[in-house]
């Protein structure tokens, strides 16, 4: 029990970590790409952030109070999805017209975290499952993780929206071009995830290998 605070010390640092993620970043830059004020941006990482913990504790609830187990195949499809996600959002961002609201502004970044978290659950949790026993404080435990998540990717869509809607405001178009460029960044790099959870690590073949992390 002395361990527990240092644990859910630990649990925070992770989460907000966590939220720096390559992917994670790609897929909130393409949603804040769209935002007029660094408020609303901070907003988009919090829903997103949200949505992140509410997939983890679900699917972290199932494993630690039910034992449910991950098959590789399993595992990469959760993790295809955010590929999936990514050329969707990316899409988006392309064939929209510029000015232009997207639909469902406060719902889309909360979808995005629940996709999100299909893919890092199952990590999140395993981690924990020889460092605590008792099931209470390892559900705690991704509450936790979940919060430094939330508090993680606030921080990063501020960093992220603050220098472009500040030069935005000075340069025309600026933010016409970043909404572009996040396109085609989330694009591509959904389709390269996609390619290596297919067919490197094997999803789409007859010997799928899944490590999570």
């Amino acid at each position: 029990m002395i361990s527990l605070p240092f644990a859910f010390l630990a649990s925070l640092l992770l989460g907000m970590r966590h939220a720096t993620d390559p992917d994670h970043i790609v897929a909130v830059t393409t949603i804040v790409s769209r935002e007029r004020s660094v408020h609303r941006s901070i907003g988009v990482g919090v829903m997103w952030g949200i949505g992140h913990t509410v997939t983890i504790f679900a699917v972290g609830g199932a494993i630690i109070l039910y034992k449910f187990a991950f098959t590789p195949r399993l595992g990469l499809s959760m993790e295809f999805s955010v590929a999936l996600m990514l050329v969707v959002l990316g899409t988006l961002n392309l064939t929209s017209r510029s000015g232009t609201p997207m639909q469902a502004p406060r719902l889309r970044p909360f979808i995005v975290g629940v996709v999100h978290g299909l893919a890092g659950s199952a990590a999140a949790t395993l981690l924990i499952l020889p460092l605590i026993d008792d099931v209470r404080w390892a559900l705690v435990y991704l509450v936790v993780f979940g919060a430094g998540t939330v508090a993680g990717m606030a921080l990063v869509t501020m960093a992220i929206a603050a220098p472009s809607l500040y030069a935005g405001a000075r340069l025309a178009g600026l933010q016409h071009g970043v909404r572009l460029a996040s396109g085609f960044a989330s694009l591509a790099f959904g389709a390269y995830l996609g390619y290596k959870i297919g067919f490197v690590d094997g999803l789409f073949t007859a010997t799928p290998h899944w490590i999570p992390e």
